[in-house]
């Protein structure tokens, strides 16, 4: 097995206890690597060394040098793509297509982050009082707690650490004990790219371990996290004991909405996109189809019909479609809420069990699965399921479709299929989550702000915005008058 260790202080270290744990392959349920388990200790050197470069060489570097070591690093990663690519296929799972465009995409992130690191500009507000200089600067939070889940480690690692470098932060990354190898080869690149030591710092180990120590330690500024969202409120819950900055991106249960008028064909695909695509393990998937009851049973007939032809088995075979579920609890906890459904009288149309496929022998693998005759009160359509598990709800109007849509406890995203332009502009308008697509689903970008309402978390990630969650915003006054003012006076 392959044997990492963790990059702490510009240097390769084992962990402290000298203890290890096995990474497993979701597809052959073998272990394929052996992960440092991180301890307090560990983390306590990592945050000191995130500190000690904040205050040192990272802090003296200018905005544009900042700049041009993630546009480096940008460089690096296209060269690495295919290693970290193969590398997440084998930790969770995902399939090598999605991984080779997501490492595409990548670099990206941190090269627009770079370019926009001397972008950032105060402003000089003219003051009402004659005699005072008022302007304001934006300045970094310090050391950043950046915590990943499985999904997307990499993608969902570059939401948070492209930002804060940008911004002046150093960071402390706690992957997933799940799949926490592709963060450790990016860690390689980073040590390529030439960062001062201590800037980036890589701790893995167990949540209940590492995480906690990470989030409650006293010289973390601020934390950023992705996970589910009563993990999000423990993160919460600890951060508040000493008042860090939060950011958190949290589950979704997101209505995908068809109306009668929607072009089948277009619905179809973008519906498969919102829950099937990952093997439904995304948080914005759009795992609550409403259908206008017209077109109910056309669609739903459509989407057995084109379910029943996709591939699952090999992630690191070109042509499969479907690949396992990246970990054993998820896998249970899927097959539970299949049952959950039965148990609530929704009717399996599709799937709901493990495939008896030979390709997925060995796998944690869950077929493909819809549930129809559902109502937005049943827990298969209130809590996040987290797999290829679809419900469908059908609605008669669009206050109804309003209605059933916003009646959920989170509002992470939403799509709307429709040819009505109108409608979907009100629909836009009436819908509460943080991104809505229209006639289209699961589109992202690095420019464009991702985040959610309610449970689904708190702040902002990607584009322009998602850099002011990692800076403090300073006002400034200084004095021009000769001589001061009455010092028992308010200036």
């Amino acid at each position: 097995m392959k044997q990492y260790d963790m990059w702490i202080g510009g240097q390769w270290v084992e962990a402290s206890s000298g203890e290890s744990f096995e990474s497993f392959d979701p597809y052959t349920g073998k272990p394929w690597a052996l992960i440092p388990r991180g301890t307090a200790e560990d983390v306590d050197r990592a945050v000191r060394a995130a500190a000690e470069a904040f205050q040192g060489p990272w802090s003296r570097l200018t905005a544009s040098a900042r700049g041009e070591l993630l546009l480096r690093l940008g460089e690096l990663l296209v060269q690495h793509q295919d290693t970290l690519a193969e590398t997440e296929v084998r930790d969770n799972g995902k399939l090598i297509a999605e991984m080779k465009a997501q490492m595409r995409y990548l670099p990206k992130w941190y090269t627009y982050f770079g370019g926009l690191a001397d972008k950032i500009e105060g402003s000089v507000m003219p003051i009402d009082k004659p005699g005072l200089f008022n302007y304001t600067r934006h300045e970094p939070v310090g050391v950043v707690a950046a915590i990943t889940p499985w999904n997307s480690p990499l993608m969902l690692l570059a939401y948070k650490i492209a930002p804060a470098l940008a911004a002046g932060n150093c960071v402390v990354i706690k992957p997933s004990e799940y799949t926490s190898a592709s963060t450790l080869e990016f860690a390689k690149v980073l040590e390529l790219a030439g960062f001062p030591a201590g800037v980036v710092n890589v701790v893995t180990g167990l949540g209940a371990e590492a995480g906690a120590a990470l989030t409650a330690h006293p010289l973390v500024d601020k934390v950023s996290f992705t996970g589910s969202d009563l993990n999000g409120q423990k993160v919460y819950e600890d951060s508040a004991r000493t008042l860090k900055r939060v950011s958190l991106e949290l589950g979704g249960k997101s209505p995908n909405i068809v109306f009668a008028d929607a072009v089948l064909e277009d619905a179809v695909k973008g519906v498969v996109s919102g829950v099937f695509a990952a093997s439904g393990q995304s948080c914005l998937a759009g795992s609550r189809l409403l259908v206008e009851a017209s077109m109910h049973d056309r669609l739903v007939d459509a989407l057995v019909a084109f379910m029943k032809q996709v591939r699952l088995g090999d992630p690191s075979d070109a042509a499969t479609q479907i690949g396992p579920i990246a970990t054993p609890p998820q896998h249970r906890k899927i097959l539970d809420y299949i049952d959950i459904a039965r148990a609530e009288g929704a009717t399996c149309v599709l799937g709901g069990k493990v495939p008896e496929a030979p390709q997925c022998t060995g796998g944690q693998f869950v077929e493909p699965t819809i549930f129809t005759g559902v109502t937005n009160r049943m827990r298969i359509a209130r809590e996040e399921v987290f797999g290829p598990v679809l419900t469908v709800i059908p609605f008669e109007t669009e206050e109804e479709a309003v209605e059933i849509a916003n009646d959920t406890p989170y509002g992470l995203a939403a799509g709307v299929w429709t040819q009505n332009m109108a409608r979907a502009i009100r629909m836009v308008e009436r819908i509460r989550a943080g991104t809505v697509w229209v006639n289209t689903y699961r589109a992202n970008s690095f420019m464009s702000p991702f985040g959610g309402y309610k449970r689904s978390g708190l702040g902002r990630e990607n584009g322009i915005a998602s850099m002011r969650e990692f800076m403090e915003l300073k006002t400034v006054f200084i004095s021009t008058a000769d001589g001061v003012a009455n010092p028992f006076i308010l200036r």
